[in-house]
């Protein structure tokens, strides 16, 4: 298993904005077979930083994910509101192996 991290750099003034983003992200991502732990947006300390975080079972299931996405209808609309809201100024994505408490 990996888990993605994408980092937001995220405009502050625009956080329902990014929320938008992010709900349209929770809803499509498991079509794609992925499972999201979900975004977690400024609380406390910096305001403008936002994570999303999610597994998939392999990093070669993670690439098919991203060929199959660049051909969706919804993928290009959340996009889209990015682009046009202007709530995402940049991102940046790290993959990561858990390392699980034992049973």
């Amino acid at each position: 298993m990996i888990t993605c991290v994408i980092e937001y750099r995220i405009d502050p003034d625009k956080v329902e904005a990014f929320e938008h983003y992010a709900r349209m992200w929770l809803r499509m991502m498991p079509r794609f077979g992925g499972k999201p732990h979900g975004y977690f947006l400024p609380a406390e300390g910096a305001n403008d930083i936002a994570l999303f975080l999610f597994d998939f079972p392999s990093l070669a299931q993670y690439e098919t994910y991203r060929a199959a996405m660049m051909q969706d209808e919804e993928v290009a609309e959340a996009h889209a509101h990015a682009r046009a809201s202007g709530c995402i100024i940049r991102h940046e994505r790290s993959f990561f192996r858990p390392l699980l408490p034992s049973s």
